[in-house]
């Protein structure tokens, strides 16, 4: 297969970008994942492998794989694009990834696209099920809004003390106008961290 991965935004009579190659790829990617989680973890519920799914095919696991496949190496960008880094973007990266799955999957079907997506993947989904997995509640909390909830958390700082050198930040996530999780920390990405843990063990509880 040897495809380029554009991301320009396509004008008249110029090649087409790859949105259509993303929407195919994406829903192989979650089908190829569903599939391996409901061969390999057979104890586990519905709502334990959705977790799994949404940090294994999360855009900060998908741009890794891109970077480690090269595909930064492949994207024809436009010149603000390429000006402004958009070889190292997450978003970029992740788009491209799920367009090579859509276009692997078009050129050599699906069975030659499920070992693809399997190599790549099952070593994401055997990190997250390890014990000493350390969990971004941060990510884990933005892919939930964004696949139930069709929105993105919101981090407002409620307040800081003590001097520069020693501050304490108060956190608090907004989903919607609902204030959930608060957490405290020394710098503010620390404060987001806690707060989007106890965040998440709400939205935890209410799923039981």
């Amino acid at each position: 297969m040897h495809r380029s991965v554009s991301n320009e935004t396509p004008k008249r009579g110029d090649k087409a970008n790859n949105e259509r190659l993303e929407f195919l790829g994406d829903s192989i990617l979650g089908a190829v994942c569903a599939t391996l989680l409901y061969q390999s973890y057979k104890e586990k519920s519905e709502g334990d492998m959705a977790k799994i799914k949404a940090v294994v095919v999360s855009e900060d696991i998908l741009s890794g794989i891109a970077l480690s496949l090269h595909i930064d190496e492949m994207l024809l960008l436009g010149k603000g694009e390429e000006l402004s880094g958009g070889r190292t973007k997450k978003t970029i990266l992740a788009d491209a990834m799920e367009a090579v799955i859509g276009a692997l999957y078009l050129d050599s079907g699906y069975k030659a696209v499920f070992n693809f997506v399997s190599g790549c993947i099952l070593p994401e989904i055997n990190k997250v099920t390890g014990e000493n997995y350390h969990k971004d509640y941060k990510s884990l909390l933005q892919e939930y809004c964004q696949q139930k909830l069709r929105c993105y958390p919101q981090y407002i700082m409620v307040k800081r003390i003590g001097p520069e050198h020693d501050r304490t930040f108060w956190m608090e996530v907004r989903i919607g106008d609902t204030v959930y999780g608060t957490g405290t920390g020394r710098n503010k990405k620390s404060a987001e961290q806690e707060a989007a843990r106890e965040t998440w063990s709400i939205i935890e509880e209410e799923n039981v």
